[in-house]
């Protein structure tokens, strides 16, 4: 067995700033979602992914990708958002396994009212603090995370 590759100083200055950072980052972002529209992230990322989908659906699958949640949270939360009333399921006529998640007209009220709110403290959080280089270089950063991340999982975000 080799050994480990130790993080150097800097590697694990960097790693704790990131750790630090993504928590108070996400933290935030979810306390005033739950404060000001009584939702987690979660179930207001998965209203934007279908606000923002044709027809405003999505397969469960595609869904599951969108939010890098595994199935069964993501059916959790769906059936959670179908109890509020956001979200009905719809089977897929050519493929009895498959489902669609479906926007209500409650749903997309839900997100229009919730989007200023999460919009402002998004800004105030992450966007107000850094240079217009540094947006840019932070959505370099952040897709090449992704991308290393990514690999090895499969097309369902690490499934549980």
């Amino acid at each position: 067995m080799s050994e480990p590759r130790w993080l150097s100083d800097s590697e694990q200055w960097v790693w704790r700033a990131y750790q630090s950072a993504t928590k108070l980052v996400n933290e935030r972002l979810d306390r005033q979602l739950q404060r000001d529209s009584g939702m987690p992230t979660t179930y207001y990322e998965i209203l934007v992914a279908l606000s923002e989908s044709p027809d405003r659906e999505l397969r469960m699958s595609e869904l599951a990708e969108f939010t890098k949640s595994s199935r069964s949270r993501l059916s959790h939360a769906i059936a959670r958002l179908e109890e509020n009333g956001w979200v009905v399921r719809r089977s897929c006529a050519t493929d009895k396994r498959g489902a669609f998640a479906v926007l209500t007209e409650d749903g997309m009220a839900a997100v229009e009212a919730a989007a200023p709110g999460h919009v402002g403290e998004v800004r105030s959080v992450l966007f107000d603090g850094l240079s217009e280089e540094q947006v840019r270089q932070l959505g370099l950063i952040s897709e090449a995370i992704t991308a290393q991340a990514s690999k090895g999982c499969p097309a369902n975000p690490c499934d549980e």
